[in-house]
């Protein structure tokens, strides 16, 4: 598969989870565990490393935690294991790693890359995170809509220094635009969302344009669905910090 198609998957995948936010917890929570498996099952592909099976697991059972975990703690404290689930994920890929033994192939770009990965997957949380929220519900909808110009941006055949900068701009430009059609949001903030997540998105752009070989549909599914799973921890706390 090409590395566009990346984009693509990106945008629906953000798309399903947007619209779960402002679903019931149940759907939010199903939502949560089908992405943080495709990021599972697909980063160590995209990575093209070995011992894809057993990394797969310890990266989407760490995901799926950080997920469950944010939809039932009570508030505020709705992220308040996921580090201990990103911890927990970390020292499961050290300990993969040790029981392959010394001089395995790739050992350290595996386990920097799954240990990402667990990052990653984790971080998605927010969004379950955000939604629970009790400060402003639009949010989650602006940070979808700033995270879909990034994207779309990341899919024009043009060159990075002119991608990059268009992407940052426009997810800028959109969010407190989309802030402006609910009088609860602020300029600056919105503004911030859309530069933030603007940011993260192209520069994982650059990431799938430097991933050499051909691309499976798990490696695909992964690398499309973490970016935009990712940056809902981004969005909840710049809702929390500098809105509500």
């Amino acid at each position: 598969m090409k590395s566009w198609s990346i984009g693509v998957i990106g945008l629906a995948a953000l798309a399903v989870i947007v619209a779960s936010t402002f679903g019931t917890r149940e759907v939010m929570l199903a939502v949560g565990v089908l992405a943080a498996a495709a990021i599972g099952a697909g980063w160590p592909h995209f990575l093209a490393v070995p011992a894809k099976k057993t990394l797969a697991a310890v990266i989407g059972l760490a995901g799926i935690g950080s997920a469950v975990s944010a939809s039932y703690l009570p508030p505020p404290g709705y992220l308040d294991w996921t580090p201990a689930f990103i911890a927990m994920g970390v020292i499961a890929v050290f300990v993969v790693q040790l029981i392959r033994g010394t001089g395995q192939a790739q050992r350290l770009e595996s386990t920097l890359g799954c240990c990402a990965g667990v990052l990653l997957n984790c971080l998605g949380a927010g969004w379950i995170a955000g939604a629970r929220f009790t400060g402003v519900k639009e949010m989650v909808l602006v940070a979808g809509l700033s995270a879909a110009v990034a994207l779309m941006a990341g899919l024009l055949r043009l060159p990075d220094r002119i991608v990059a900068p268009l992407g940052i701009v426009l997810a800028g430009l959109v969010a407190p635009l989309a802030g402006l059609v609910w009088s609860d949001i602020e300029v600056l903030p919105a503004a911030v969302v859309g530069v933030v997540l603007g940011s993260v998105l192209v520069s994982f752009r650059r990431m799938a344009i430097l991933r050499r070989g051909r691309l499976n549909l798990p490696a695909v599914l992964g690398m499309g669905i973490a970016p935009v799973w990712a940056v809902g921890s981004l969005a909840y706390f710049i809702d929390k910090l500098l809105i509500s």
